[in-house]
């Protein structure tokens, strides 16, 4: 089954580790896996659902140009962390031991 494209973000989710006492909960994703595609890059947020900009959406859905436009509003309602594995770290530990690395 598709998901429309209107659907935006879904807090339930948070709500339910809110409910089990956690105050903020972070999504993270990862690009980049493989040496031969350069570094991997990581990122966690934690979007305060009090402050949604309007038309936020999964990446994939959302023109280039949407993206660009949304950066400034997203990155005055969240706190981002990125992280980075290069090359030699990836070479040294592997990839998976480097996404890890990224995202901690």
């Amino acid at each position: 089954m598709a998901i429309p494209d209107s659907i935006g973000p879904d807090f339930s989710l948070e709500e339910g580790a809110m409910l089990r006492g956690f105050s903020r909960v972070a999504g993270v994703d990862e690009a980049g896996r493989g040496p031969w595609a350069g570094p991997v890059v990581a990122a966690a947020v934690v979007l305060n659902p009090r402050c949604i900009p309007n038309g936020l959406n999964d990446s994939k859905k959302l023109t280039e140009s949407k993206r660009e436009s949304l950066f400034g509003e997203i990155m005055n309602c969240a706190d981002v962390g990125v992280g980075i594995a290069d090359v030699e770290r990836i070479d040294k530990h592997n990839i998976l031991q480097a996404t890890l690395w990224a995202m901690g």
